[in-house]
Protein backbone atom coordinates (compact mmCIF):
# COMPACT_ATOMS: atom_id res chain seq x y z
CA UNK A 1 0.00 0.00 0.00
CA UNK A 2 1.02 3.64 -0.82
CA UNK A 3 1.55 6.47 1.74
CA UNK A 4 -1.45 8.14 -0.33
CA UNK A 5 -3.93 4.70 -0.20
CA UNK A 6 -3.19 4.72 4.28
CA UNK A 7 -3.85 8.48 3.83
CA UNK A 8 -6.88 7.70 1.87
CA UNK A 9 -7.99 4.61 4.16
CA UNK A 10 -7.35 7.24 7.55
CA UNK A 11 -9.62 9.75 5.91
CA UNK A 12 -12.11 7.35 5.06
CA UNK A 13 -11.75 6.02 9.02
CA UNK A 14 -12.51 9.65 9.87
CA UNK A 15 -16.19 9.55 7.68
CA UNK A 16 -16.96 6.17 9.52
CA UNK A 17 -16.06 7.45 13.21
CA UNK A 18 -18.58 10.32 12.59
CA UNK A 19 -21.37 8.24 11.47
CA UNK A 20 -21.12 5.88 14.13
CA UNK A 21 -20.79 8.46 16.55
CA UNK A 22 -24.14 9.50 15.29
CA UNK A 23 -25.89 6.15 15.25
CA UNK A 24 -26.18 5.32 12.13
CA UNK A 25 -25.58 2.18 9.51
CA UNK A 26 -24.28 2.64 6.41
CA UNK A 27 -27.15 1.96 5.27
CA UNK A 28 -29.20 4.65 7.28
CA UNK A 29 -27.16 7.17 5.92
CA UNK A 30 -27.26 6.17 2.37
CA UNK A 31 -31.19 6.68 3.00
CA UNK A 32 -30.25 9.77 4.38
CA UNK A 33 -28.37 11.04 1.75
CA UNK A 34 -30.10 9.10 -1.41
CA UNK A 35 -26.73 7.37 -2.40
CA UNK A 36 -26.29 3.74 -3.02
CA UNK A 37 -25.15 1.74 -0.02
CA UNK A 38 -21.87 0.93 -1.95
CA UNK A 39 -20.94 4.98 -2.24
CA UNK A 40 -20.69 4.83 1.20
CA UNK A 41 -18.52 1.66 1.70
CA UNK A 42 -15.78 2.88 -0.79
CA UNK A 43 -15.75 6.48 1.20
CA UNK A 44 -15.33 4.34 4.46
CA UNK A 45 -12.14 2.24 3.31
CA UNK A 46 -10.55 4.70 0.84
CA UNK A 47 -11.39 2.76 -2.75
CA UNK A 48 -13.43 5.98 -3.54
CA UNK A 49 -12.09 9.68 -2.80
CA UNK A 50 -15.21 11.84 -1.55
CA UNK A 51 -15.82 15.39 -3.33
CA UNK A 52 -16.48 18.63 -1.46
CA UNK A 53 -20.14 17.95 -1.83
CA UNK A 54 -19.88 14.34 -0.14
CA UNK A 55 -18.22 15.62 2.63
CA UNK A 56 -20.24 18.04 3.49
CA UNK A 57 -23.61 16.43 2.76
CA UNK A 58 -21.85 13.35 5.09
CA UNK A 59 -20.91 16.30 7.62
CA UNK A 60 -24.31 17.17 8.53
CA UNK A 61 -26.15 13.87 7.74
CA UNK A 62 -23.51 13.10 10.87
CA UNK A 63 -24.49 16.73 12.76
CA UNK A 64 -20.18 17.06 12.55
CA UNK A 65 -19.26 20.40 14.29
CA UNK A 66 -18.23 23.27 11.17
CA UNK A 67 -14.89 22.48 12.74
CA UNK A 68 -14.59 19.55 12.29
CA UNK A 69 -16.16 20.14 8.53
CA UNK A 70 -13.55 22.32 7.81
CA UNK A 71 -10.46 19.96 8.80
CA UNK A 72 -11.77 17.57 6.65
CA UNK A 73 -12.21 19.75 3.79
CA UNK A 74 -8.47 20.94 4.28
CA UNK A 75 -7.29 17.30 4.54
CA UNK A 76 -9.41 16.48 1.20
CA UNK A 77 -7.21 18.87 -0.24
CA UNK A 78 -3.94 17.52 0.68
CA UNK A 79 -5.40 14.20 -0.83
CA UNK A 80 -5.58 15.57 -4.36
CA UNK A 81 -2.11 16.11 -4.54
CA UNK A 82 0.18 13.89 -3.50
CA UNK A 83 4.40 15.53 -3.76
CA UNK A 84 7.22 12.84 -3.36
CA UNK A 85 10.20 14.49 -3.48
CA UNK A 86 12.39 11.94 -5.33
CA UNK A 87 15.15 11.54 -2.86
CA UNK A 88 11.81 9.65 -1.06
CA UNK A 89 10.22 8.38 -3.94
CA UNK A 90 13.80 6.78 -5.19
CA UNK A 91 14.40 5.88 -1.22
CA UNK A 92 15.18 2.44 -2.67
CA UNK A 93 16.31 2.55 -5.82
CA UNK A 94 15.31 3.72 -9.72
CA UNK A 95 13.86 0.04 -10.54
CA UNK A 96 11.03 0.03 -7.69
CA UNK A 97 9.85 3.55 -8.99
CA UNK A 98 10.04 1.31 -12.74
CA UNK A 99 8.27 -1.23 -11.41
CA UNK A 100 5.56 0.66 -9.84
CA UNK A 101 5.28 2.80 -12.82
CA UNK A 102 4.83 -0.62 -14.57
CA UNK A 103 1.69 -1.39 -12.49
CA UNK A 104 0.07 1.63 -12.97
CA UNK A 105 0.08 1.58 -16.29
CA UNK A 106 -0.83 -2.32 -16.93
CA UNK A 107 -3.80 -1.05 -14.45
CA UNK A 108 -5.06 1.67 -16.87
CA UNK A 109 -7.33 1.72 -19.59
CA UNK A 110 -6.12 5.27 -21.35
CA UNK A 111 -1.90 6.00 -21.11
CA UNK A 112 -1.54 9.36 -22.61
CA UNK A 113 2.35 10.55 -22.08
CA UNK A 114 2.79 14.26 -23.18
CA UNK A 115 6.59 15.47 -22.86
CA UNK A 116 8.31 18.77 -24.30
CA UNK A 117 11.99 18.09 -23.71
CA UNK A 118 12.97 14.52 -23.77
CA UNK A 119 11.41 11.39 -25.58
CA UNK A 120 9.07 9.01 -23.26
CA UNK A 121 10.33 6.98 -20.94
CA UNK A 122 7.74 4.30 -22.29
CA UNK A 123 9.43 4.47 -25.73
CA UNK A 124 12.78 4.92 -24.92
CA UNK A 125 15.76 2.57 -26.26
CA UNK A 126 17.97 0.96 -23.51
CA UNK A 127 20.91 3.20 -24.50
CA UNK A 128 18.87 6.66 -24.64
CA UNK A 129 17.06 5.30 -21.26
CA UNK A 130 20.60 4.78 -19.31
CA UNK A 131 21.43 8.43 -20.11
CA UNK A 132 18.84 10.05 -19.01
CA UNK A 133 18.16 8.06 -15.94
CA UNK A 134 22.04 8.78 -15.39
CA UNK A 135 21.56 12.57 -15.60
CA UNK A 136 18.56 12.46 -12.94
CA UNK A 137 21.02 10.44 -10.79
CA UNK A 138 23.38 12.65 -11.16
CA UNK A 139 21.57 15.82 -10.65
CA UNK A 140 19.67 14.48 -7.34
CA UNK A 141 22.47 13.01 -5.51
CA UNK A 142 22.35 9.49 -6.16
CA UNK A 143 24.21 6.87 -6.06
CA UNK A 144 21.81 3.99 -7.38
CA UNK A 145 20.59 1.00 -9.57
CA UNK A 146 20.73 2.37 -13.16
CA UNK A 147 21.11 -1.00 -14.99
CA UNK A 148 18.78 -2.77 -13.10
CA UNK A 149 16.19 0.69 -13.63
CA UNK A 150 17.10 0.73 -17.82
CA UNK A 151 16.13 -2.92 -17.63
CA UNK A 152 12.79 -2.40 -15.70
CA UNK A 153 11.75 0.48 -17.78
CA UNK A 154 12.71 -1.94 -21.19
CA UNK A 155 9.88 -4.52 -19.82
CA UNK A 156 7.67 -1.80 -19.03
CA UNK A 157 7.24 -1.40 -22.71
CA UNK A 158 5.00 -4.63 -22.74
CA UNK A 159 1.80 -2.69 -22.35
CA UNK A 160 2.67 -1.15 -25.65
CA UNK A 161 1.34 -4.01 -27.47
CA UNK A 162 -2.04 -4.91 -25.14
CA UNK A 163 -4.72 -3.71 -28.08
CA UNK A 164 -6.97 -3.25 -25.22
CA UNK A 165 -5.77 -0.48 -23.86
CA UNK A 166 -5.80 3.02 -25.51
CA UNK A 167 -1.85 4.64 -25.73
CA UNK A 168 -1.28 8.26 -26.89
CA UNK A 169 2.76 9.15 -27.08
CA UNK A 170 3.08 13.48 -27.83
CA UNK A 171 6.20 14.51 -27.99
CA UNK A 172 7.53 17.94 -28.91
CA UNK A 173 9.86 18.35 -31.59
CA UNK A 174 12.29 20.16 -29.04
CA UNK A 175 12.50 17.10 -26.87
CA UNK A 176 13.58 15.23 -30.06
CA UNK A 177 16.29 17.65 -31.26
CA UNK A 178 17.56 17.78 -27.60
CA UNK A 179 20.75 15.84 -28.01
CA UNK A 180 20.33 13.58 -24.16
CA UNK A 181 22.18 11.51 -25.45
CA UNK A 182 25.36 11.05 -28.57
CA UNK A 183 24.42 11.51 -31.99
CA UNK A 184 24.31 7.35 -32.40
CA UNK A 185 21.96 7.00 -30.16
CA UNK A 186 20.19 9.71 -30.92
CA UNK A 187 19.93 7.85 -34.69
CA UNK A 188 19.02 4.69 -32.98
CA UNK A 189 15.84 6.62 -30.46
CA UNK A 190 14.29 8.40 -33.76
CA UNK A 191 14.15 5.09 -35.63
CA UNK A 192 12.24 3.21 -32.78
CA UNK A 193 9.83 6.47 -32.38
CA UNK A 194 9.74 5.97 -36.36
CA UNK A 195 8.36 2.26 -35.97
CA UNK A 196 5.37 3.66 -33.61
CA UNK A 197 3.86 4.97 -36.57
CA UNK A 198 0.91 2.79 -37.91
CA UNK A 199 1.02 0.91 -34.51
CA UNK A 200 -2.60 0.06 -34.25
CA UNK A 201 -2.51 -0.12 -30.81
CA UNK A 202 -0.67 3.09 -30.04
CA UNK A 203 -1.44 7.03 -31.39
CA UNK A 204 2.01 8.89 -31.97
CA UNK A 205 2.69 12.19 -32.79
CA UNK A 206 5.08 15.15 -32.70
CA UNK A 207 4.38 18.68 -31.76
CA UNK A 208 5.96 20.72 -34.61
CA UNK A 209 9.07 23.62 -33.82
CA UNK A 210 7.22 25.97 -35.64
CA UNK A 211 3.54 25.42 -34.53
CA UNK A 212 1.90 27.48 -32.65
CA UNK A 213 0.97 25.48 -29.17
CA UNK A 214 -2.79 25.91 -27.93
CA UNK A 215 -0.53 27.08 -24.36
CA UNK A 216 2.74 27.49 -23.12
CA UNK A 217 4.22 24.14 -22.46
CA UNK A 218 5.29 24.00 -18.39
CA UNK A 219 6.53 20.69 -18.24
CA UNK A 220 5.90 17.17 -19.70
CA UNK A 221 3.20 15.13 -17.47
CA UNK A 222 1.57 11.62 -18.19
CA UNK A 223 -2.21 10.75 -17.93
CA UNK A 224 -3.28 7.49 -16.56
CA UNK A 225 -7.09 7.19 -16.88
CA UNK A 226 -8.23 9.90 -14.06
CA UNK A 227 -4.79 10.41 -12.70
CA UNK A 228 -2.22 12.70 -14.07
CA UNK A 229 1.32 12.78 -13.09
CA UNK A 230 3.60 15.71 -13.05
CA UNK A 231 7.35 15.57 -12.88
CA UNK A 232 9.56 18.45 -11.25
CA UNK A 233 12.79 18.75 -11.02
CA UNK A 234 13.55 17.52 -7.22
CA UNK A 235 10.26 15.98 -6.69
CA UNK A 236 6.67 13.99 -8.72
CA UNK A 237 3.25 15.52 -8.27
CA UNK A 238 0.31 12.86 -8.49
CA UNK A 239 -2.81 14.27 -8.87
CA UNK A 240 -6.67 12.73 -8.51
CA UNK A 241 -8.64 16.15 -8.45
CA UNK A 242 -11.23 15.58 -11.39
CA UNK A 243 -10.86 18.88 -12.38
CA UNK A 244 -7.72 19.46 -12.21
CA UNK A 245 -6.95 16.30 -14.08
CA UNK A 246 -9.96 17.58 -16.59
CA UNK A 247 -7.77 20.38 -17.48
CA UNK A 248 -4.89 18.02 -18.19
CA UNK A 249 -7.23 15.80 -20.73
CA UNK A 250 -8.40 19.27 -22.61
CA UNK A 251 -4.85 20.34 -23.01
CA UNK A 252 -4.03 16.77 -24.36
CA UNK A 253 -7.02 16.95 -26.50
CA UNK A 254 -5.61 20.59 -28.23
CA UNK A 255 -2.11 19.50 -28.03
CA UNK A 256 -3.31 16.27 -30.64
CA UNK A 257 -4.97 19.09 -32.94
CA UNK A 258 -1.82 20.60 -33.64
CA UNK A 259 0.65 17.53 -33.73
CA UNK A 260 2.15 16.02 -36.72
CA UNK A 261 0.81 12.40 -37.34
CA UNK A 262 1.89 9.52 -39.42
CA UNK A 263 3.79 10.98 -42.60
CA UNK A 264 4.40 14.25 -41.24
CA UNK A 265 5.68 12.69 -37.76
CA UNK A 266 7.73 10.63 -40.07
CA UNK A 267 9.09 13.49 -41.82
CA UNK A 268 9.92 15.34 -38.89
CA UNK A 269 11.84 12.33 -37.43
CA UNK A 270 13.37 12.00 -40.34
CA UNK A 271 14.82 15.57 -40.92
CA UNK A 272 15.75 15.25 -37.28
CA UNK A 273 17.95 12.22 -37.84
CA UNK A 274 19.55 13.78 -41.22
CA UNK A 275 20.79 16.57 -39.06
CA UNK A 276 22.57 14.44 -36.78
CA UNK A 277 26.25 13.97 -37.16
CA UNK A 278 26.80 9.95 -36.46
CA UNK A 279 30.35 9.00 -35.99
CA UNK A 280 31.53 6.72 -38.96
CA UNK A 281 28.17 6.99 -41.22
Amino acid sequence: MTDIDRRRVQFGGRLRVLRDERGLSGRDLADLLGWPPSKISKLETGRQLATDSDVTAWCQAADAPDQVAAELLDALVDLRVEYATWRRKLASGYRDRQEEAATDEQAAKRIRAVDFGVVPGLVQIPDYARRVLHLHADLQGLDTDIEAAVAARMARQTVLYDTTKTIEILVAEAGLRYPVAPPDVMAAQLDRLASLIGMSSIRFGVLPLDRAMPYMPMHGYWLLDDVALVEHITAEVRIVDADEVAIYHKLTDRLWNVAAEGEDARAILAATAGALRVPGA
